[in-house]
């Protein structure tokens, strides 16, 4: 089963699609997102998440925000 991932900046949606993980830069550390993970919102620190896409793995820097999971939907409001 897949995670549907949305990042998503003031500026622009940076991501939208399907992922098989997400690690990102918690404010207590960096935590790795799974499908069937628990529901969580979290703040985000300055520092790089990364998601395995399709096509392979892919990496964005970031300045913080927020993430929220919810029944396999990650969604990121980040600052780049």
């Amino acid at each position: 089963m897949a995670l549907l991932l949305k990042i998503v900046s003031p500026e622009r949606v940076a991501f939208e699609g399907e992922v098989e993980s997400v690690t990102v830069p918690g404010t207590s550390g960096q935590f790795e997102i799974l499908a069937n993970h628990a529901p969580i919102i979290s703040s985000l620190e300055k520092g790089e998440v990364t998601y395995t896409a399709k096509d392979g793995p892919k990496n964005l820097n970031i300045l913080g925000g927020f993430v929220l999971v919810k029944k396999n939907e990650v969604s990121l409001c980040v600052e780049v």
